[in-house]
């Protein structure tokens, strides 16, 4: 059975955790949560759109709220039990992947597990040039990242020597901490990535009905080419609550969807946006919704 998440960017950490809140108690699977550092002022980069739709018109402006992901999933992992907590998409290259080892370590095992790292390779250049990160190298760069991170969250000594990072032997956990590692993208060389190195992806932008067939296609073909046949998640946003939408991309082998939540998390105060996202979980049939948990959204007594 597929699942339905939440994907939110340009919210407040404090509104992100009452966010948080409610979908965990109604059983959304996750919430995926965007991230830029900075906006560079008067920034000329555009997204790549290939195969997609932006929701946001612009993606960072002078009003849009920044957020650390890791510090709001850590706020978000003390008061949640079950939702998933995913990157959508972190830019690893943008850091030094065993810091990146360090702070992902912290909120996997301060969540009891439930952290799905979304890694985009980035687009926003001037964002690199103001961290003094190369942005041509980007995409080996995130690649050698992987590398790292897979091998801190393994529990055991290694060193490392590589195009952009060279360290002797260390060791950044004492026991495993193994981290689901969710590849996005929708141009060709980002889905070959994928089915290389993923262990799920993450379609960006909200790719229409056909668009997103024709990518979850594209990436069954590559992973079977590879004779890879572990499950292989793909998570595509979605632009409707149309139940009967839904169940086409499903009835299509798109199973895991993904809504913004901001079309679902709407109104004045707390408890109306509480009880417009628990109508849109009852009528979407979001599983693990039921009167325990629409009770406890404050939706009946």
């Amino acid at each position: 059975m597929g699942s339905i998440g939440l994907s939110a960017y340009g919210m407040t950490v404090t509104e992100l955790v009452e966010l948080a809140v409610c979908a965990d108690e109604l059983g959304f699977d996750a919430l995926w949560l965007g991230e830029h550092v900075l906006r560079p002022a008067g920034y000329g980069s555009e997204h790549p759109t290939t195969g997609t739709v932006q929701h946001h018109a612009t993606i960072v402006d002078t009003d849009t709220e920044l957020i650390d992901p890791w510090v709001a999933h850590a706020a978000i992992a003390a008061v949640t039990s079950r939702i998933k907590l995913g990157t959508a998409v972190y830019v690893t290259a943008l850091r030094h992947p065993l810091h990146t080892a360090r702070t992902t370590i912290s909120v996997q095992e301060l969540s009891g597990g439930r952290v799905l790292f979304g890694v985009g390779s980035g687009w926003l250049e001037e964002e690199f040039a103001a961290l003094s990160v190369p942005f041509r190298t980007r995409f080996s760069r995130t690649e050698e990242c992987l590398d790292i991170l897979r091998k801190s969250w393994s529990g055991v000594e290694f060193e490392h020597t590589g195009k952009h990072f060279t360290f002797d032997r260390v060791q950044v956990h004492p026991r495993p901490a193994p981290i689901p590692v969710v590849l996005g993208g929708n141009t060709p060389p980002a889905l070959a990535r994928a089915a290389r190195l993923g262990d799920a992806w993450f379609a960006s932008g909200t790719p229409t009905p056909d668009e997103a067939v024709a990518l979850v296609t594209e990436l069954r073909r590559l992973r079977r080419e590879s004779g890879n046949a572990e499950p292989f998640p793909c998570y595509v946003r979605v632009s409707t609550t149309d139940p009967g939408i839904l169940s086409a991309y499903r009835d299509s082998g798109v199973e895991d969807l993904v809504l913004w939540a901001d079309t679902l998390w709407t109104g004045d105060t707390v408890d109306e946006r509480r009880r417009n996202l628990t109508a849109a979980a009852e009528r979407l049939g979001v599983p693990g919704t039921s009167d325990a948990a629409l009770s406890a959204a404050g939706q009946r007594n």
